[in-house]
């Protein structure tokens, strides 16, 4: 884009002032074109724009991969959340040492494979293989690279692909209940076991989305976390991604019980501690007022876990993240007969197919009583 601003001087030359945006650099400079005639002008305008545009697309050929992904985050990824550009830069820096310092166009499928080979899980590969995917795209789009060799790397090494994801049996959900009981935790656990939405939305669920009289609860954003020294950190209320993540859930009786009592206990805590401004309205916080971050209860479970293992070495409680507890609604969402449709609207997907695929997990106890169902026609 060009922006051009002409002033006649005493003497009648004309000033010519342009500042340039281009979409991969952003060059500002003041150009001075003096002519004796405004005709003179326009042709010399018209010869610097030219110039100007030739330059649009031309990438140093010996620019390092560090050098483009600088390029590519601060321009391409310049309106993307604070915390995705966090989780690219965490990706990114798995594969700087190994790649970051060789040029854009040294890069081939065996370079990259071999330093692919290199991280420690399939998951890493494959998230590294997507981030870089999207880098090298931009640079085919910029010319320096004829095509991209990130695409035919294999992030699949040690065989096993996805892991299965971990989800509850109703004893387990009832242990982990009772054992969270009076705590900080138990109503967290019980909205999330109770409307599958997501860690980040329970945090961020302020009162004016508990509609009481209704029994629903309106999501409409997520609580982000910005890590930083001592009380540098910083919370952040995040809009869904997509229009699906606006979304109503009905509050089933235990959900309700468990958010009127909370309402309560918010009460009494406000009396005694001032909350953080900005977020005065939180349904769940700390003992002192403050908002809780993902990190937070991850801690609290793995806490819960490791006791749970102690006071019962005989029957192992396997490790549980918090969207583990997500996955375990939907599934029981599903075993007990939701139809898929409605269940995506619940969990704020986009697709049918995404629900599907990501949350719609059998129990083994579940395949066992669906078999025995067959053998009854045989």
């Amino acid at each position: 884009m060009l922006l051009c601003h002409m002033r006649s001087s005493f003497s009648m030359s004309l000033l010519y002032h342009a500042y340039v945006y281009l979409e991969f650099l952003i060059l500002a400079c003041t150009i001075y074109i003096l002519a004796p005639t405004i005709t003179e002008v326009g042709r010399k305008q018209r010869e610097k724009i030219f110039e100007n545009e030739k330059q649009i697309n031309v990438i140093d050929t010996k620019m390092t991969l560090d050098e483009w992904y600088d390029k590519w985050i601060t321009v391409c990824k310049k309106h993307c959340r604070t915390t995705t550009k966090r989780t690219y830069a965490i990706q990114y820096n798995r594969l700087r040492e190994s790649l970051g310092w060789r040029k854009l166009t040294s890069l081939n499928l065996i370079v990259l494979q071999d330093a692919f080979n290199e991280l420690g899980s399939d998951k890493s590969r494959s998230d590294c293989k997507a981030l870089l995917v999207d880098i090298l795209n931009r640079a085919v789009e910029a010319d320096p690279l004829l095509k991209n060799p990130a695409i035919g790397i294999n992030p699949i090494i040690d065989g096993r692909g996805k892991s299965e994801k971990r989800i509850l049996s109703r004893e387990e959900m009832e242990i982990l209940l009772e054992n969270s009981q009076g705590g900080m935790m138990y109503p967290i656990f019980v909205v999330a076991l109770g409307t599958g939405m997501r860690i980040g939305e329970i945090l961020g669920l302020t009162w004016d989305c508990v509609d009481f009289d209704n029994r629903v609860i309106t999501v409409k954003q997520t609580l982000a976390y910005l890590p930083g020294d001592g009380h540098n950190a910083q919370y952040e209320f995040h809009q869904p991604k997509t229009q699906a993540g606006f979304r109503k859930i009905p509050m089933i009786k235990k959900v309700y019980d468990v958010l009127a009592y909370q309402q309560t206990y918010r009460k009494d805590i406000a009396t005694r501690f001032s909350p953080r401004e900005g977020f005065e309205n939180l349904v769940f916080t700390s003992k002192t007022n403050n908002p809780i971050n993902a990190a937070n209860v991850k801690d609290s479970i793995n806490y819960i876990v490791a006791r749970i293992n102690r006071e019962n070495p005989d029957q192992f409680f396997e490790h549980l993240t918090p969207h583990g507890l997500r996955h375990t609604f939907a599934t029981n969402c599903i075993e007990n007969g939701m139809e898929p449709k409605t269940l995506q609207k619940i969990l704020g997907h986009n697709s049918l197919q995404m629900t599907m695929d990501l949350y719609c997990h059998v129990r083994e106890s579940t395949l066992t009583d669906e078999m025995e169902r067959i053998a009854n026609f045989m």
